[in-house]
């Protein structure tokens, strides 16, 4: 039986515009420069998380799907996904502005490249004065004319810019042409897939002053040309509740701020929980196993659990479920 909650490594990747807020903020420990992106929770190929904590520290999350399939996952997500994790989860600091992208769907790429394709939402915990999103166009073009803006590098005028705070939360679909602004830090839960076509990036070099590749021909496909794309999504945040924020094909999440303890009852819930913290820190038990969960720290809840138990003077959660 898998009873106790489960923490994994950080695996932690350098970024041309990443920075320093992963370590400093969010403790985690590397000598890198430029930390782009801390992969919390992740199946993709080459980058299996490993355990950190409990009696199977050291195992991979492959391993531990091929042991423990529905205890781990639930019943109908291991009939749907077999050995393979449906989400990457990760927390992502942006120094300097990421590429403009876009991902495909499903169809788009599996026909392309056997993936998953990449619906992904994001969290901001923390935005330094200023910093903004890009999600979608502020009018709608034709592919023709977005061609003609790469060519004549004037892309960045027809984007669609979105100032942030802390709290707010975007579900960034297939097709939407979107990036993460300079001084945003957030919480990033995604399909397995590591597919991103790039269209854009602020003209910017390397340290070997190389450009970094282009999909422009790959990416014209998958893109959604129209205009007011609703990614924003409004929730409410009680205290002790579970206050939806996305529910899509691919995953649940909710928030809950928590102060003093809250029961979850997770005996009809045929899936796992990925909790990540926000803000603060808690104790999380599954009968008489417990495990401190941090700031910029997440726990896997295998779906074997009926109840889960949070104690925390102040502490904001995301539970993500399938």
């Amino acid at each position: 039986m898998i009873n106790y909650p489960i923490k994994f490594f950080p695996i932690l990747k350098e970024k041309i515009w990443g920075g320093t807020k992963l370590v400093t903020r969010l403790n985690k420990k590397s000598a890198l420069k430029n930390i782009g992106e801390s992969w919390e929770l992740s199946d993709v190929d080459h980058n299996i998380s490993v355990v950190s904590n409990g009696k199977l520290k050291g195992k991979t999350l492959r391993e531990l799907l091929e042991s423990y399939k529905g205890e781990l996952v639930g019943e109908n997500n291991y009939g749907r996904f077999g050995n393979n994790f449906p989400l990457l989860i990760k927390f992502i600091d942006a120094k300097q502005d990421l590429s403009v992208q876009v991902h495909p769907n499903d169809l788009l790429a599996k026909e392309r490249h056997n993936s998953f394709g990449k619906t992904e939402m994001w969290y901001i915990m923390q935005v330094d004065a200023g910093s903004k999103l890009v999600i979608g166009f502020n009018k709608a073009i034709t592919p023709e004319q977005y061609v003609g803006y790469l060519k004549e590098k004037k892309i960045t005028s027809v984007l669609n810019y979105e100032k942030v705070k802390a709290g707010d939360a975007f579900l960034i679909e297939p097709g939407t042409v979107h990036t993460i602004g300079a001084g945003i830090l957030l919480a990033e839960i995604q399909q397995t897939s590591d597919i991103t076509y790039r269209i854009y990036d602020w003209d910017r070099v390397d340290h070997k002053s190389n450009s970094r590749e282009l999909h422009t021909d790959l990416a014209i496909d998958a893109i959604n040309f129209n205009d007011k794309i609703e990614a924003k999504h409004h929730y409410s945040t009680f205290i002790n509740a579970l206050n939806p924020i996305v529910k899509c094909s691919y995953f649940i999440t909710n928030f809950i701020h928590v102060v003093g303890e809250k029961e979850l009852d997770y005996a009809d819930t045929d899936s796992f929980v990925v909790l990540m913290c926000v803000q603060g820190k808690a104790t999380i038990s599954m009968g008489e196993n417990s495990e401190i969960i941090n700031y910029g720290e997440t726990v896997l809840i295998p779906a074997i659990a009926e109840k889960v138990v949070i104690v925390s003077k102040n502490c904001k959660l995301l539970e993500v479920t399938v």
